[in-house]
């Protein structure tokens, strides 16, 4: 410490002695720097920190020294000579300084944290004024809220003497109009078009997503008080409620888009928000051709599957578009056409003429008048629906769609999550299972494949891009196994400036529905999408029943109608008999369905291609069956033993070949007799 530096401590410290000598004389009880500071402390008034007395310094020669330094040097006390004592100062009066004009020393990050820390305190004090003021400004016109609001900034302001510059003012305003008229801090992001997810997690963080890609902006709520007033303000319109005893709640915002508020105790964090954007104005195809999420061949074969009246679902992860796609598809509906609309929160935005929207209800505080969307479908069966659209299938609601779309709302449409098409209608079935019922999987498969025509599968890829990857076929079951093949496939052709390119291609599968644009009138262009030609060498699969306009006579390929005729060959004195099925040979179709008609047919074809050999069936001496399901051989069996009153002959049962079984064979036979 230099000279000077001693000078002016001793002489502070002198002053303090001086001025609390006075003070005890006037009978004012003085305090020691720590019980000060601790003083300070709890009214909140800054407190400079005592200041330590210095060393004591070595004497100091005075005689060589001038005049004026041999006074410093004594007022030091490096002089025995005492300097008089000033005049005692008045009791210092305790003041809180104003906020505004408090000293800003540091750095300049510093300086910063003080400003943001004043903004939030004259926050927290507006957030108060109003909260009081609330039901009286939502009485007030929302052209009148701004000026109110300015009112209620200014008074404050001032009667807290803050200091606060013209950008600051205003923001406070903006930020308390959003309050009172908007969502809060969430106004800005949920006008802004480019951001499609906004997430809130507790009052301190919040994220949005834009073009694909999470990221934090610098935003944030006062507190948790804050968030939850936010959250009544999305769900109180709608009925809703969230508490400790409903912790959770979904709900939506005027313009459709998607809401999921959870709160403590589930939430550890603070209240939670989850808004899934709608645009304010659709989507069009248009649109989503400009996004890359499909080619505009590829929505017009969609269009035409549409219009042709095939059921559809919409599979995709979560944020891969599903919602958004099944918007699109549905504006392809006829409007001559009623539709009903069936969802948690409406979110459905369909331009027709003829639209009813039903939304599901929560319990209320006592746990009763819960509405869920499987008693709403039932419902919807009596309203005389041409389609029925179900915003999402989450559990049990998917066996109640799955029998609408079999019982003449052909043409309906619903979205599930799924990783691939293929986990979708793995994902149907474990959604059936959940309704409780004792259903066979078997049986569950047969109305799956039976009322799904064709998946449409939404990706989200790693460039943050939407795009539909697979349109799918479902055409039928095989050995309890759903059947399905890929009509398009996304390929991906390359990687430019970070984004993923490629396009949705032809397979080379021609789909068993193609006859049934024709059936409803839909003209497909030439090329037919890339969707190979009927070949007559390789004919394509049976159509389904639901598809087959209730002709009892299924179609089967041509193969497969020579196969059922059966083959005979003559070697060695035996006559060698195979592959003969029950077909009809007078119609070329199929011979009944149950399997004691198809027993009986295949005898009939046996016995007239062993008399074209020379042989008959008194002369069989060993026999092969094949039946499509095992349990059906006791049927099958009383059927046999007819055509062979004595003892029948030596005989064995295998698995149908795969070609027999997918052109509807219950039973195909196969012999050895003599000659």
């Amino acid at each position: 410490m230099s000279l000077l530096q001693r000078v002016e401590a001793a002489r502070r410290a002198a002053e303090a002695k001086a001025a609390a000598e006075a003070a005890a004389a006037a009978g004012v009880p003085v305090m020691d720097p720590a019980s000060q500071a601790a003083s300070a402390r709890s009214s909140g008034v800054a407190v400079a920190p005592p200041v330590e007395a210095p060393p004591a310094a070595e004497p100091v020669a005075t005689s060589n020294l001038p005049a004026t330094t041999q006074v410093a040097a004594t007022v030091a006390g490096t002089s025995s000579v005492a300097a008089p004592p000033r005049p005692a100062s008045p009791p210092a009066v305790p003041h809180r300084p104003s906020i505004g004009s408090r000293p800003l020393a540091g750095s300049g990050a510093s300086r910063a944290t003080t400003r943001e820390d004043m903004i939030r305190e004259i926050r927290m004090l507006l957030q108060a004024e109003v909260v009081n003021a609330f039901d009286t400004l939502l009485d007030v016109d929302a052209t009148d809220v701004r000026p109110k609001i300015e009112g209620i900034v200014d008074r404050t302001v001032k009667e807290h003497a803050y200091a606060v510059t013209r950008d600051e003012r205003a923001k406070l305003v903006d930020e308390l109009a959003n309050d009172v008229t908007g969502f809060g801090p969430l106004e800005p992001f949920l006008a802004d078009e480019s951001i499609t997810e906004v997430m809130v997690n507790g009052p301190r963080h919040i994220y949005i997503e834009r073009h694909g890609k999470i990221q934090r902006v610098d935003s944030v709520f006062l507190n948790d008080e804050h968030v939850l007033r936010i959250i009544d303000r999305i769900i109180t319109p709608m009925g809703r409620r969230i508490d400790e005893t409903s912790p959770r709640v979904d709900a939506r915002l005027p313009d459709g888009s998607r809401v999921n508020a959870i709160v403590e105790p589930l939430s550890l964090v603070g209240p939670v928000i989850t808004v899934r954007k709608f645009s304010q104005t659709p989507y069009t195809v248009d649109d989503l051709i400009r996004f890359g999420t499909a080619s505009p061949e590829m929505f017009d074969f969609l269009q035409a599957c549409i219009e042709a009246r095939l059921n559809l679902f919409v599979s995709g992860g979560t944020g891969s578009g599903k919602t958004t796609t099944l918007n699109v598809l549905s504006s392809f509906i006829p409007n001559d056409e009623r539709i009903v609309t069936i969802e948690d929160a409406a979110e459905l935005q369909l331009r027709q003429d003829h639209v009813i929207t039903l939304e599901s209800r929560p319990p209320n505080l006592e746990g009763e008048g819960e509405i869920t969307i499987r008693q709403l479908l039932r419902n919807a069966m009596h309203m005389r629906p041409d389609r029925v659209i179900v915003g999402e299938c989450r559990a049990g609601e998917a066996l109640d769609m799955l029998q609408a779309m079999t019982t003449g709302h052909d043409g309906s449409l619903s979205t599930g999550h799924a990783n691939s098409p293929q986990d979708m209608l793995r994902r149907l079935e474990t959604m059936v299972l959940m309704t409780g019922y004792a259903l066979p999987l078997r049986a569950i498969r047969e109305q799956i494949a039976s009322a799904v025509d064709v998946i449409v599968h939404t990706s989200r890829l790693k460039d943050g891009t939407r795009k539909i990857v697979n349109i799918t076929e479902v055409y039928g079951i095989e050995d309890d196994e759903i059947l399905t093949q890929d009509i398009f496939a996304f390929e991906q052709t390359g990687i430019v400036d970070g984004k993923i390119q490629g396009e949705l291609r032809p397979t080379g599968v021609r789909p068993t529905f193609m006859p049934q644009f024709a059936k409803n009138g839909v003209t497909l262009p030439d090329g037919e999408f890339g969707i190979p030609p009927e070949d007559p060498d390789k004919p394509t699969r049976p159509v389904k029943g639901r598809l087959s306009m209730g002709d009892a006579a299924q179609i089967i390929d041509e193969k497969a109608m020579r196969l059922g005729l059966g083959k005979a060959v003559t070697a060695g004195g035996m006559v060698y008999v195979t592959s003969v099925g029950p077909v009809d040979p007078a119609t070329n179709q199929l011979a009944g369905t149950s399997i004691k008609d198809h027993a009986r047919q295949c005898l009939k074809n046996l016995t007239a291609k062993l008399e074209e050999s020379g042989s008959s069936l008194d002369k069989v001496v060993w026999a092969n069956w094949s039946l499509k399901d095992p349990t059906e051989f006791e049927a099958f069996n009383e059927e046999w033993v007819k055509w062979f009153p004595g003892e029948a002959p030596v005989g064995q049962g295998t698995l149908m070949p795969p070609l027999q079984r997918r052109a509807g064979f219950r039973v195909s036979l196969g012999v050895i007799a003599q000659a």
